[in-house]
């Protein structure tokens, strides 16, 4: 795969990310500077999950993201579509339950979590919204939902900086490190193609999700978007007026 867009064939993607399992943690480590472990630890914060909750990481890949809760006690769910990736995770990390699954039609029962959650696997999911709807589905009300994504630079001249860093050194540095380079054209691709911070905000919005809020990282080459499912304990305004609200005092 070499072309990103909004429209993906769920067997290509999964096919790449197979072929890129082995590295794959190693790689991404490389290519945000080390930065991916701090936006992990600053995503399992956000999700607040306790001892006793049930917690729903999708597109965990290898495992690397579930860990932090299966180390507390947490019962958590790491569920991907990449077998190559559920594999890697599973030698890794048996005790923690690895279950292969598509965003878009998942396997659990409806009200089953305390939490969901997805770091940088919504931009490569065929039909992001629909997802979205499973995610609400499969929460329990009043459970959180997290997102950590790709995102847009919040200053013009960084933007440019890191546009360029995407599409040149990105795919370069890959093919030093990589098994599969393209891949990582892909990667810069569909970061292109994404909505910007306010864009996937109102999809979560849309989709029925409440009290949606989101944080920059690293200038917003990440945000990381919060909700809620409505009927919880607590509850507070109502979807269609979430997604005017923005959380930018801990942007950082």
């Amino acid at each position: 795969m070499n072309r990103a867009s909004l429209e993906k064939r769920p067997d290509e993607v999964a096919a790449m990310f197979d072929d890129v399992a082995p590295k794959y943690d190693l790689v991404n480590d490389v290519l945000s500077m080390g930065q991916t472990r701090r936006w992990r630890r600053i995503v399992v914060e956000a999700v607040g999950a306790k001892p006793g909750d049930r917690v729903l990481d999708l597109a965990a890949g290898t495992g690397t993201s579930s860990e932090p809760y299966a180390d507390a006690g947490i019962d958590v769910v790491a569920c991907d579509f990449s077998l190559g990736m559920l594999e890697v995770g599973k030698r890794r990390r048996p005790d923690i339950d690895f279950v292969a699954g598509d965003a878009t039609n998942l396997p659990f029962a409806d009200n089953s979590f305390d939490a969901v959650t997805i770091s940088f696997g919504l931009r490569n999911v065929n039909e992001p919204r629909q997802a979205l709807r499973e995610m609400l589905r499969v929460a329990k009300p009043g459970a959180r939902l997290v997102i950590a994504e790709f995102s847009s630079p919040t200053f013009p001249a960084w933007r440019t900086v890191y546009t360029e860093y995407l599409m040149r050194a990105l795919p370069a540095i890959a093919s030093k490190i990589s098994s599969n380079p393209s891949s990582y054209v892909y990667l810069a691709e569909s970061i292109r193609a994404w909505p910007d911070q306010n864009g996937l905000a109102a999809w979560i919005s849309d989709e029925g999700w409440q009290n949606v809020a989101y944080r920059n990282l690293s200038g917003g080459i990440v945000a990381v978007h919060r909700a809620e499912k409505p009927g919880g304990t607590g509850a507070g305004a109502p979807a269609g007026t979430a997604r005017r609200r923005r959380d930018l005092r801990t942007a950082g």
